[in-house]
């Protein structure tokens, strides 16, 4: 298997343990697609791959209504994404991706979470340069008339870098600009795309001690812990 499904398998680990945060987010996520776009999951192409996600984590319909209303109201603050750069200790770079209605409290948050646990928040550009943007999608195994050779080369065209399976599904890593592009593509192909997104997948990854480990650990552990914090990507082998 590829880089991606080891950080797909390391990240669906360090998910479990986060199943509380996971509601929040995807309601972050709507209130964005609904600004951005509209209420109309068939127009939006956006909300749909957020309802999606919803649904693969169990989110009850009612929870996602809810939010689609909620996002709607002109009264209701929209979420700015910030992304935030810099070191955990021993050299371990960090992304944290955020999205806030209030920029000083989360710049404040964040940078308050790296001094607190010995490491450095960067300036823009500063470490991004080292994770390769992505988008995924995951399908499910049986709608999948071809095998997984053959479905990689009818991709080959949207600069797909890897497509595996797990026991969740099928899933479909690719560069982030072609997300709209193999997401058009699935849904005409009526593959149901379980759930979708994007993450970033440092290009070379640093071995610790376990010592060393624990010290990066309580720095994430510690932003993953912000409300404004939607993900925390790492340099550090797991």
């Amino acid at each position: 298997m590829g880089r991606a499904f080891e950080f797909r398998k390391a990240r669906k680990m360090k998910r479990w343990s986060a199943m509380a945060k996971t509601f929040t987010k995807i309601g972050k996520d709507i209130v964005m697609a609904v600004k951005e776009g509209g209420p109309n999951p068939e127009t939006n192409s956006r909300l749909r791959a957020v309802i999606q996600n919803a649904k693969a984590a169990n989110m009850p319909k009612d929870n996602v209504e809810r939010a689609i209303k909620k996002a709607t109201d002109k009264d209701t603050a929209n979420f700015k994404e910030v992304l935030f750069e810099g070191y955990a200790p021993h050299g371990i770079a960090v992304v944290v991706e955020t999205a806030t209605d209030n920029n000083n409290r989360t710049v404040a948050n964040v940078r308050a979470a790296f001094n607190k646990c010995n490491g450095n928040l960067g300036t823009s550009g500063s470490v991004i340069f080292m994770f390769d943007h992505t988008c995924n999608f995951r399908i499910k195994a049986e709608d999948l008339k071809i095998d997984l050779e053959e479905f990689e080369l009818e991709l080959i065209d949207f600069d797909v870098e890897e497509v595996f399976e797990d026991e969740d599904g099928i899933l479909i890593y690719a560069p982030f600009e072609q997300f709209g592009a193999i997401q058009k593509y699935l849904e005409e192909q009526n593959l149901e795309i379980l759930s979708s997104g994007f993450e970033r997948i440092p290009t070379t990854t640093t071995k610790l001690s376990e010592e060393q480990q624990a010290d990066v650990e309580k720095l994430l552990e510690r932003l993953e812990e912000e409300d404004d914090v939607q993900n925390v990507y790492h340099s550090m082998e797991m």
